[in-house]
């Protein structure tokens, strides 16, 4: 397939588009309160999903665009079947060099070793706590041993890992400590997230008890020396050392939105809409065009117009939304 356009899209702030994040379901195996209300969220039945033939296409076409990374995410990518099979025909898609997952890790241990064989970069585990009571509190389900079988099946295999843990207060900032003296003896990054508002809920503006420097002086208590490192643009974390740490400790600074002047990402929802902020309400139905008849190439002109667009961070990106938007969907439809 050929494309008459550079290799490297920009959006109209001059920042490089190579990133998609996408979505592959909205379902999910656990129920993190922070993530969706304990009843669950309502799915979207499986003929309103993109089918894994119509992702395939539209990251070829992005790859056509510029995008060179894709991350698979969900939901949990892993409730979705033959999704093996998906990632190593994404992961010979020309241009595509980077593959990457997002996973609670509850059903990934027994796929590890052909992610590896696929060549699978890095996966995101997401994990809040290390204490299984905790665990089943936050997630509603009490599946922390499947969790750590995977996490040691990726270490073994040699796929780089990066713990994924939310901060929230009254709830697991006591885990911040264990988890990050779990990068003193192992090659690892622990990166703490702010908690954001995508529960499937109301939203209204709050003040965060636990920000991006509170959980950095909260680290810099019990670990002296934290130091910071240089990070590339782009990057979500800013990342610190410790010494005497083999790995290191990252905080992301999600409902701050500290990082909007360098990101690179958009984001691929498991229905097919197109975000080009976490914060935005969504700017294109690439399902619609794809089902619609459209040829690639009117598909890659509608993609490319919506980076034209693209709000200049996660606030802007809010103001826009409408009125009756004002509540966030969940995490778990959008593949944050």
């Amino acid at each position: 397939m050929a494309f008459a356009t550079p290799s490297v899209l920009f959006d109209n702030h001059g920042r490089p588009l190579e990133y998609v994040r996408l979505a592959v379901t909205d379902r999910c195996n656990l129920r993190c309160f922070y993530c969706m209300p304990a009843e669950g969220i309502e799915y979207l039945p499986k003929n309103e999903l993109l089918s894994y033939e119509e992702m395939e296409r539209t990251v070829t076409i992005l790859a056509g665009l510029g995008v060179r990374k894709v991350r698979l995410t969900g939901g949990e990518p892993f409730v979705r079947r033959d999704l093996v099979p998906f990632i190593e025909r994404l992961s010979n898609i020309p241009g595509i060099n980077d593959i990457s997952l997002t996973t609670n890790g509850v059903l990934t241990a027994p796929h590890v070793s052909e992610l590896a064989r696929i060549g699978v970069k890095a996966v995101n585990l997401s994990l809040d706590t290390l204490d299984r009571s905790r665990f089943h509190r936050i997630t509603r389900r009490d599946e922390l041993p499947r969790v750590l079988d995977t996490f040691y099946a990726l270490l073994a295999a040699g796929i780089q890992v990066k713990i994924n843990a939310v901060v929230m207060d009254g709830q697991n900032t006591q885990d911040l400590v264990p988890l990050t003296e779990l990068t003193r003896e192992l090659p690892i990054e622990v990166r703490f997230i702010e908690e954001m508002p995508f529960n499937g809920g109301s939203h209204a503006a709050i003040e965060l008890p636990w920000n991006y420097r509170r959980i950095r002086e909260h680290l810099e208590e019990h670990f002296p020396g934290l130091t910071p490192v240089a990070t590339k643009p782009g990057a979500t974390a800013t990342d610190y050392t410790i010494p005497g740490h083999l790995g290191q400790v990252g905080i992301i600074a999600a409902y701050s939105r500290t990082f909007c002047g360098t990101c690179n990402r958009i984001r691929l929802t498991a229905e097919g809409g197109l975000k080009t902020c976490l914060y935005d309400q969504g700017v294109l139905d690439v399902r619609a065009l794809l089902r619609g008849g459209a040829s690639d190439m009117e598909v890659q002109e509608a993609l490319a117009n919506a980076f034209r667009y693209r709000a200049a961070n996660g606030f802007e990106a809010e103001q826009k939304r409408p009125l009756h938007q004002l509540s966030f969907e969940s995490m778990s439809t959008i593949g944050g």
